[in-house]
């Protein structure tokens, strides 16, 4: 995919993983905080990916619309 090609999109995901995962680690009182702040980091740097590449597409659709 074209996505992938452009660096500022690996950015985005890499600071919304450091910045979920930090939320969960440092605010988790838990045993296993350090594996729940992993998969929550993951989870979100994950959704934020799919976004991106939604928000991706639907910026393309550059033809106009034919109402009669």
């Amino acid at each position: 995919m074209e996505i992938f090609k452009n660096p500022k999109y690996y950015i985005i995901i890499a600071i919304t993983f450091v910045i979920v995962f930090l939320m969960n680690y440092i605010g988790n009182d838990a045993e296993d905080k350090l594996y729940s702040a992993l998969l929550n980091g993951l989870g979100g740097a994950v959704g934020i990916a799919i976004g991106l590449i939604i928000y991706h597409k639907s910026g393309k659709d550059d033809t106009p619309q034919h109402f009669d």
